[in-house]
């Protein structure tokens, strides 16, 4: 999902395995749309330790879900709805503004059927009809940040959950980046940095009440992907890095938005 600066200073995808590219090659910076068109056909293919990490800490704190419906914004590849299907959701939806990403998706039995191509600023959802929903690894990708966490208050019920993991502001002034390489160039996916503060703000003033953030770096149980993808040398350093962001919002009773200060 993400890189962290090699020991030349130069950036190298930490999910490992893949294609070398040649000498010449230089990174690329591309847009959302771009990127994920690249992305989209190897993007499931290779072991992520910033996905893993994500994972083994928010899986084990999702609510019930029996009976409930549910939303992944940002859905990419349908990662995380199969696993919302998959622990008793009665409805789910991934909504993608990534063709490529939604074709992908909709080859996996599970969720086909399920998903559909929407710009997050404008779902295509009546009011008040999900109990849950998960954003990951998507929240830089939003330039209009407020407006993208007014229309996802508009879309869940009062009370409802909502969790927002991304690529942590620390490692990203670090230098880690959004991209990936492939047998054409390395890619670094253009993203809108923002501050922990700066996501929080967004939410509460879109009628979310923050329940908990947290700062995650990686673990023993991501060594062995860095050492597969060859990042031993860098290993005791990234783990030191806050990687991971993850919040939890509770959507408030009351429907009024606060202006943004």
């Amino acid at each position: 999902m993400s890189v962290l600066p090699s020991p030349q200073g130069t950036s190298e995808k930490i999910s490992a395995r893949s294609p070398a590219l040649p000498s010449s090659a230089v990174q690329r910076l591309v847009g959302v749309e771009e990127g994920y068109e690249r992305w989209a056909a190897t993007y499931d293919q290779y072991p992520n330790p910033l996905i893993a990490r994500e994972e083994r800490h928010v899986a084990p704190l999702l609510p019930d879900l029996t009976g409930k419906s549910v939303l992944d914004l940002a859905c990419g590849t349908g990662r995380w709805l199969q696993k919302l299907l998959e622990r008793g959701a009665r409805l789910g939806v991934g909504i993608d503004n990534s063709a490529a990403m939604l074709r992908v998706a909709g080859r996996k039995a599970s969720i086909r059927g399920q998903l559909a191509r929407a710009d997050c600023l404008q779902l295509p959802f009546p009011a008040a009809i999900f109990d849950f929903a998960i954003c990951s690894f998507a929240l830089s990708h939003i330039q209009g940040l407020y407006q993208a966490a007014l229309e996802l208050g508009r879309v869940m019920k009062a009370n409802a959950t909502v969790v927002a993991t991304d690529l942590h502001p620390e490692a990203h002034q670090r230098g880690w980046r959004t991209g990936f390489r492939d047998e054409r160039s390395a890619v670094e996916i253009h993203v809108h940095p923002r501050s922990a503060e700066g996501v929080l703000r967004a939410f509460h003033t879109a009628g979310f009440e923050c329940i908990s953030y947290v700062s995650l770096c990686l673990g023993d149980a991501e060594e062995a992907i860095l050492r597969r993808g060859g990042k031993a040398p860098m290993l005791a350093d990234a783990c030191r890095v806050p990687a991971v962001l993850v919040s939890w919002f509770r959507r408030r009773d009351n429907t009024a938005v606060e202006g943004i200060q």
